[in-house]
């Protein structure tokens, strides 16, 4: 992969990141997204920089229950450590079981827990981005899934709140951290936000001024190893947490490991690097799921993501987007010019839908009062989703 100079904007190499017990090299985090960071995706990542891979949303329930795609979802190569899983969930036990399983059957180095997903499946149930409104049902949870887990460090993931009038980071931060976790992640977004607009990065400021005792990573708007050492400087930040930026970039990882590292280096990839990049994505996907034509369907989602900008005509992107064999991929691979160079800009910035700003679906009177009455706390368990990955 052709290295450009790029300008320098570190000043000094980061420090490693701490998280409890486990010290990441770079202090990036690639953020848990449905359907995208199972193993194959996370083995691709590490394949090209450094920092801490989590893997997809697990639901709490449907670990509980052994649920097959759980327990496929849970599972990491031997080559992925520290091994990171995010938990969602709206009942505390139910939560703290989930932890239990995964230190007692030794799955997991680092839990993550998921306060910041906004769409309507989950916040409709009180889950998500909804759930550090009721502080009481927040304190619970979290102190109960870090007793549960031990010596594996627990983090929390949230966003802002639920809008601009239910802001709810800077009290749930404080819980969280008295709580015992390791450290906390801000989307600098409301859930009514979605992915819509600019992140508030001042938002990420603000939260490190209130905590100052454990990490606080950023997460919001970041397609560049540009854009994360701008945030670090401008909100002191002690790391960054990036999902949509690295959709069909997984070199973006070697590009943040190399801009913390003070290097003045930026990958900018022919077509034929990203069709080597998208060629192994898609037999990681293949091993992973043990399926020839399951990997396959599952990579046509990503065709648009890895080739955007570069010029490999509709009738390929098309055809590479209904592939279903290895050997498909291939010959239409072999169609393209991989001595094509990086477009340039046409490739950079926002990636992934940002979608429109929309009211988020609660549970009924949900905005009445931050405590949970008797009657909800009774049908919590009823409320847990059954079945994971988003």
């Amino acid at each position: 992969m052709t290295i450009t100079d790029a300008p320098r904007t570190a000043t000094r190499p980061a420090k490693p990141l701490r998280i409890g017990p486990i010290e990441v090299d770079a202090p990036v985090v690639l953020a848990p997204m449905a359907g995208i960071t199972n193993m194959a995706y996370r083995r691709l990542c590490r394949e090209y920089g450094a920092g801490l891979y989590v893997c997809e949303m697990i639901t709490s329930r449907a670990l509980v229950e052994r649920t097959p795609v759980s327990m496929q979802l849970i599972q990491h190569h031997e080559s992925e450590t520290p091994r990171s899983i995010q938990l969602y969930g709206v009942e505390p036990n139910t939560v703290a079981e989930a932890a239990t399983i995964l230190v007692g059957e030794d799955r997991a180095d680092h839990i993550d827990l998921n306060f910041g997903c906004p769409v309507p499946k989950v916040t409709r149930k009180g889950g998500g981005a909804a759930l550090p409104w009721k502080l009481d049902l927040f304190k619970d949870l979290v102190e109960k899934t870090v007793k549960a887990a031990g010596d594996v460090p627990v983090t929390v993931k949230m966003r802002k709140g639920i809008d601009a009038d239910h802001l709810t980071y800077l009290d749930a931060a404080r819980i969280a951290r008295d709580a015992g976790v390791a450290a906390i992640s801000l989307h600098a977004r409301t859930a009514n936000e979605h992915y819509s607009g600019h992140a508030d990065w001042s938002a990420i400021a603000t939260l490190k001024e209130a905590i100052t005792d454990i990490p606080v990573l950023g997460n919001g708007d970041i397609w560049s190893a540009a854009d994360a050492l701008r945030m670090v400087d401008e909100t002191g930040c002690d790391g960054v947490v990036v999902g949509r930026g690295c959709l069909g970039r997984p070199w973006l990882f070697g590009d943040l490991a190399a801009a913390f590292r003070g290097e003045d280096v930026r990958a900018m990839p022919s077509l034929g690097d990203v069709a080597n990049a998208f060629r192994r994505h898609a037999e990681l996907l293949v091993e992973f799921f043990g399926s020839e034509d399951h990997g396959c369907r599952d990579a046509r989602k990503h065709v648009s993501w890895y080739f955007k900008g570069y010029p490999i005509g509709g009738d390929v992107r098309s055809a590479l987007s209904m592939a279903s064999s290895l050997q498909e991929i291939d010959d239409l691979l072999g169609q393209l010019d991989w001595s094509a160079p990086y477009p340039g800009a046409d490739v950079e910035g926002p990636r992934g839908r940002a979608g429109h700003p929309k009211r988020t679906a609660l549970p009924d009177r949900w905005l009445e009062s931050r405590d949970v009455d008797e009657a909800f706390r009774k049908v919590l368990a009823a409320a847990e989703l059954h079945h994971s990955g988003g």
